[in-house]
C-alpha cells in the first residue's frame, strides 16, 4: 500500500472541478501545520490509501508520490511527439521528469543542473546533453532557445533561467519553490518571446499512472534513493540535503530501522 498525502476536502469548487490539488482547504501530510511521517506510527483514511501491485517495495511506495508531481508536470507541459524540452534542475522531482518527458516521446532532452552528481544522474536517466547552466543551453540551440521548458529548481532566479532558455513563442512550466518564495524575473524577456507559462502544484489524480510507469520498468525510482537511514540519523540527513553534498540525490528515512528498507 501507498499513501497519499493529500487530504483535499472534497466539497469545494475546485474539488469538484477535479482540481483537488488546488484546494484551498486541502491537509497535506507533512506540511505545517500538519504532522509528517517520520514517527513509527501514523494514522490516515482509507481514502487515501492507494494499493499496490505486490512485487512494488516500500521504496516505490513512497516514491509515488513525487512521481505524481512530475507527471501532473508534464501533463501541463503537453510535450509534442519528438518535442526538443529544455529541463532546468535535475534533484529528484527534475531526474523524475526526465523520464516521464522520455516515456511521453519527448524528443531531444536538455538537462542543467549546477551540481556534477545530479548531471551525472541524469546523463545515466536519458538526457541526451547535459550542461551546467542556461548557457549551454543556449549554446545548443545556436540562441534560439527551446520550445518547451521545465523548471525544477529551487533557485530564486529559476523563472528567469526558465525564460531565457525558452524560444519567441514557447511554452514554460514552473515546477520549482524557489527559496526565500520570491522570483527574479526582467518583465520584457518573457514579454518580447510572448511566452505560455503555466505554474505546477502537487498533482491530479495520476497514482494510476505512476504505478503503471514502475510496474512497466518506465521510470526508475530506486537509482533517485541514494542514500537509506534510519529515524536517528534523519537530522544529519536534511543537513546533508541542505548543503547539497555530493552524490547525495534522495534519502528516505526508515522509523522502524532501514533493516526493513525495500
Amino acid at each position: 500500500m501507498a499513501v497519499d498525502p493529500n487530504k483535499s476536502c472534497g466539497h469545494c469548487a475546485y474539488c469538484h472541478a477535479g482540481h483537488a490539488n488546488l484546494c484551498p482547504n486541502v491537509e497535506f501530510i507533512g506540511t505545517p501545520p500538519f504532522d509528517g511521517a517520520m514517527t513509527q506510527r501514523i494514522w490516515v483514511p482509507r481514502s487515501q490509501i492507494v494499493p499496490l501491485p505486490e512485487q512494488f517495495s516500500p521504496l516505490d511506495a513512497v516514491m509515488l508520490e513525487p512521481l505524481g508531481v512530475a507527471i501532473h508536470a508534464v501533463d501541463l507541459a503537453k510535450p509534442r511527439l519528438l518535442e526538443r524540452v529544455a529541463l532546468l534542475g535535475c534533484g529528484p522531482i527534475g531526474l523524475l521528469i526526465l523520464q516521464v518527458l522520455k516515456a511521453a516521446g519527448a524528443g531531444e532532452v536538455l538537462a542543467v543542473d549546477p551540481l556534477d552528481h545530479r548531471r551525472a544522474m541524469a546523463q545515466r536517466l536519458g538526457a541526451d546533453r547535459v550542461g551546467a547552466s542556461v548557457a549551454d543551453i543556449q549554446g545548443w540551440t545556436e540562441g534560439e532557445g527551446a520550445p518547451l521548458v521545465i523548471e525544477a529548481t529551487n533557485s530564486p532566479t529559476g523563472f528567469r533561467d526558465a525564460v531565457l532558455s525558452a524560444r519567441i513563442g514557447g511554452r514554460v512550466v514552473l515546477v520549482g519553490i524557489p527559496d526565500g518564495d520570491t522570483y527574479t524575473l526582467p518583465a520584457a524577456d518573457a514579454r518580447r518571446r510572448a511566452l505560455t507559462i503555466k505554474f505546477s502544484r502537487r498533482m491530479g489524480e495520476v497514482y494510476s499512472r505512476a504505478i503503471a510507469l514502475v510496474a512497466a520498468g518506465k521510470v526508475d525510482v530506486a537509482s533517485l534513493v541514494t542514500h537509506r537511514v534510519a529515524l536517528a540519523a534523519a537530522a544529519e540527513a536534511f543537513r546533508n540535503h541542505a548543503a547539497d553534498m555530493p552524490g547525495v540525490i534522495k534519502t528516505l528515512i526508515y522509523p522502524n530501522g532501514v533493516e526493513r528498507a525495500g
